[in-house]
């Protein structure tokens, strides 16, 4: 469980018997049933609802979901974290409502085009977590990062990480590499900042699995990769932020576009958000972002519904999680390190949702 996920639930049911004993809690603000404050239009759904993906947005996800259940006790949401990849063939394949997704939906993932809309939900810093006692700040540059992923560096003393770091003494450490075993969006990101700051250094591609090489370790979901690192001297992963702190790791200042070492904070994410251009599908890419303030490596995570559900129950519940998750889920973000979506940005993603139909 989440370091934050017991505390938040706690707290939620303190604010729900505060409503319930004020008379508080009435949708003032002219928004549709299910929007913030509407719990007692969420208490007449009933069913369940099956979601599989990302592994990066998990806990944000699970702490919605039992958010949701004090608003709507007759629904059951149950989402399983398999990775982006595994989620989009899940969802391509009938076996889930939605799925979870840190990239992009390409043929190969077998989701027919024209068939589903990409939901926007949280934000939030890829890290580059790592083991290496005695230092507890490292500074990275991206053409410094992309060598040691590909293992062209090989020991933390690298004169290369040691122009990133001036005045740090640095061992002879090994280095271990460790990245994800299944289909990941965090993989597809990560890559994809690499091949985009590396000013060519990154040789590798990038997708949700890329062809690491054989002397890495691969982990499943973010919690593989982060635990590898806790538990191997000399280890470096790239990991969320959220399960980065929860295992108790330290994380590099990247070397962002204008030139600054920035470490990995909500602040840093959202001037990341501030800077990312928005498609008119809802997808966007915030990556390598420009701003003194941004940090480089912060990736967006989207849900993937269906354009049409041949249930209308069905898509009923799937359109009012969403605005839940879109509407109060919001204010649950920052307590477990994501950054919730800009005011316009949200807005998009809710007259998304009422393109479903059933």
């Amino acid at each position: 469980m989440n370091r934050n996920v017991l505390s938040r639930r706690l707290l939620a049911g303190v604010a729900l018997a505060a409503l319930a004993l004020t008379g508080c809690g009435s949708n003032d603000n002219g928004k549709e049933p299910g929007a913030s404050g509407g719990d007692s239009a969420y208490a007449n759904l009933s069913g369940e609802l099956k979601a599989s993906g990302a592994s990066f947005p998990d806990a944000y996800y699970q702490e919605v979901v039992e958010a949701f259940k004090g608003e709507a006790s007759g629904v059951t949401v149950t989402y399983n974290a398999t990775g982006s990849g595994t989620g989009k063939k899940q969802f391509g394949e009938g076996l889930v409502d939605f799925a979870g997704t840190d990239s992009l939906v390409k043929e190969s993932d077998g989701v027919a085009v024209g068939s589903f809309l990409y939901i926007p939900t949280v934000a939030a810093p890829i890290t580059v977590s790592y083991n290496l006692q005695g230092v507890d700040k490292l500074q990275l540059s991206p053409e410094t990062l992309a060598k040691i992923f590909q293992t062209d560096i090989k020991t933390w003393n690298d004169e290369a990480i040691k122009a990133d770091n001036p005045g740090v003494e640095l061992p002879d450490t090994p280095i271990v590499v460790a990245h994800r075993s299944d289909g990941s969006g965090t993989t597809s990101n990560f890559t994809k900042y690499l091949e985009a700051a590396s000013g060519g250094a990154w040789k590798l591609g990038s997708g949700d699995t890329v062809a690491w090489p054989a002397s890495t370790q691969g982990g499943e979901k973010n919690t593989g990769v982060a635990q590898i690192v806790q538990q191997t001297s000399g280890a470096v992963g790239y990991v969320d932020l959220s399960d980065a702190k929860a295992t108790g790791l330290k994380f590099a200042a990247i070397k962002n576009k204008d030139g600054q070492f920035v470490e990995p904070t909500l602040d840093g994410t959202t001037a990341g958000l501030e800077g990312a251009e928005i498609a008119d599908d809802l997808s966007y890419n915030p990556l390598n972002a420009a701003g003194a303030t941004s940090y480089p490596i912060t990736a967006p995570t989207f849900i993937i519904v269906k354009t049409s559900y041949s249930d209308a129950a069905k898509a009923e519940l799937v359109k009012g999680f969403l605005t839940y998750l879109l509407n109060d889920g919001q204010d649950l973000a920052k307590e477990i390190d994501f950054a919730p979506l800009p005011a316009s940005l949200k807005e998009k993603a809710l007259a998304q949702v009422d393109k479903i139909q059933s």
